[in-house]
């Protein structure tokens, strides 16, 4: 079924929906676009602002994030970390004031003799992942192993006091 010119896609209607009479004279043009207050289309700001050229250098100087499940049994906080190709010595595993801090770097994904990648989706350089643990652990009290793989640091939980209930006279 062919769609009349004057006719607007769900699309169109939601998005002119949400855009507010305060922002001038924003609204859909003749052709069907989405205008910005400025009278540009939105499609073209958005190609303005991201280009193929820059996307990249925004985010070439992060480090990566590593992936964690952080759980807890009765008297232990238990936390993984997915650490597939990396090596116990290019780790770092540190606790300061309840802030657990895993750092490393995974080595190997650059190949000098490649001329064009066609695909590159996995990450290889520096990565670091910063928690606040949800419960007080005792700091001496940790064990870390690597295994399979996996990162997989246990931490003995404080012993809090119940709350002492008081008679109210």
């Amino acid at each position: 079924m062919a769609r009349k010119q004057d006719e607007m896609s769900l699309d169109d209607e939601l998005t002119a929906a949400f855009l507010s009479e305060e922002e001038g004279n924003a609204g859909l043009s003749d052709e069907g676009l989405v205008e910005s207050a400025d009278d540009a289309p939105v499609e073209e700001t958005y190609a303005e602002e991201t280009t193929e050229d820059n996307w990249e250098d925004e985010t070439e100087n992060l480090p990566g994030q590593l992936a964690v499940d952080v759980y807890e049994t009765a008297d232990k906080l238990i936390i993984k970390a997915r650490t597939a190709g990396i090596e116990r010595k290019d780790l770092d595993v540190s606790i300061s004031d309840n802030i657990l801090t895993i750092s490393g770097v995974l080595s190997g994904g650059e190949d000098e003799k490649a001329t064009q990648w066609h695909i590159q989706e996995c990450y290889w350089g520096e990565f670091s992942r910063t928690i606040a643990l949800p419960v007080q652990v005792v700091e001496d009290g940790v064990e870390a192993i690597l295994k399979d793989g996996v990162l997989t640091i246990t931490f003995e939980k404080e012993k809090v006091e119940e709350p002492k209930r008081i008679t109210i006279n």
